[in-house]
């Protein structure tokens, strides 16, 4: 009898301590890329601590994770030398077979939106879509500009845009119906041997405008405004800001921001201030978006590379490349307020979320 009971102990023991592990896991990570250990770490925000780390191959530089947390998606760039998308299972932290992207070659920026991975091919200087679902490329759409580089894709996927760095340009691809005028003398609306739809109206289609604003040189990190209506672009080699209004695909102030080297740009959540990071240079440059105006220079390191806010709005995440760690900002006090140390040469970062 006592020796069943005890077993009885144990096993509730034994099944609490998984619980409890299970429980311990945070909900949400941050996933940062290690360009040096070809590694994605998983980091619990809360310790600053790396939670596990999985390979995803060459030259990883971008990591988007899947809207419902449980899958990363990293580009392996290499200028063109690589055509493949690594997949991390976030659940069981272990890589799933990578995606092959065929003539996409240099896959760089990344989003994921309405369940698919959304990416820009450099090489290629074109945009793709993946599918997870049919495991494809369903989607593809050239730039004709030189190094497209990151891209934005809004919720309702009506519209694209992306940065390219050669060409010092900004593409804004606009999503819209097309009415066909009618069917080809012999066929249905819906082509040969298909029967017209009802009442006799045309197919409707969509299809794309691409718009290409200049703005300044070495364009590469961007956002958009929270509210919608503006694009900032980090210009490297000039050292300045382009705000593009996007409603009429203009250009509507440059800033001389002293921000040569810019390599991201993001928003903090409230859309108050805007945060700039230089691989030239050992400050974080903070912007007020209203007055436009560079209000603080936040010593981070030797240089800087990606930015993620955490979607709170509290802090931000500053991959510090040359100095092999994160820092972690405090966005009340703008200070920093930590250091990640997640793995050689940090660069893209992302926000996964368990749902």
């Amino acid at each position: 009898m006592r020796a069943i009971l005890r077993a009885s102990v144990l096993a509730i023991s034994l099944n609490f301590v998984g619980f409890a592990q299970v429980q311990s896991a945070p909900d949400a990570t941050l996933l940062a890329l290690s360009k040096t250990d070809h590694a994605l770490a998983i980091v619990d925000p809360a310790s600053f601590k790396v939670i596990a780390k999985v390979p995803v191959g060459n030259d990883p530089h971008e990591v988007i994770a899947s809207t419902d947390g449980t899958t990363a998606y990293v580009s392996n760039y290499g200028f063109g030398a690589f055509n493949t998308l690594a997949v991390v299972d976030l659940v069981g932290r272990r890589a799933l077979p990578s995606i092959d992207l065929g003539a996409l070659r240099g896959p760089h920026g990344l989003t994921f939106v309405g369940g698919k991975t959304w990416f820009t091919a450099e090489a290629a200087k074109a945009i793709g879509r993946y599918d997870p679902a049919t495991h494809q490329v369903d989607w593809i759409l050239g730039t004709g500009q030189n190094r497209t580089h990151m891209i934005y894709v809004s919720p309702d996927m009506k519209l694209i845009v992306t940065t390219n760095v050669s060409s010092g340009t900004v593409s804004i691809m606009d999503q819209e119906p097309v009415r066909m005028p009618g069917p080809p003398p012999g066929a249905g609306a819906g082509g040969p041997g298909m029967p017209p739809p009802p009442g006799g109206a045309p197919m409707p289609r969509t299809d794309w405008n691409e718009t290409v604003v200049k703005v300044g040189n070495g364009s590469e990190g961007f956002d958009i405004s929270p509210d919608g209506r503006e694009a900032w672009v980090a210009n490297a080699q000039d050292g300045t800001l382009s705000v593009i209004d996007l409603a009429a695909k203009t250009v509507v102030d440059t800033l001389a921001a002293d921000v040569r080297g810019a390599n991201r740009l993001k928003f903090t959540v409230d859309g108050k201030l805007v945060l700039v990071s230089t691989l030239d240079g050992g400050d974080l440059a903070v912007l007020d978006a209203a007055t436009r105006k560079v209000v603080k220079r936040i010593p981070v390191g030797r240089g800087a590379g990606g930015i993620l806010i955490q979607p709170d709005g509290t802090r931000a995440y500053v991959a510090c490349s040359p100095d092999n760690y994160i820092a972690v900002i405090d966005l009340k006090s703008l200070a920093v307020i930590g250091h990640i140390e997640s793995g050689g040469n940090p660069d893209g970062m992302a926000w996964a979320v368990r749902r």
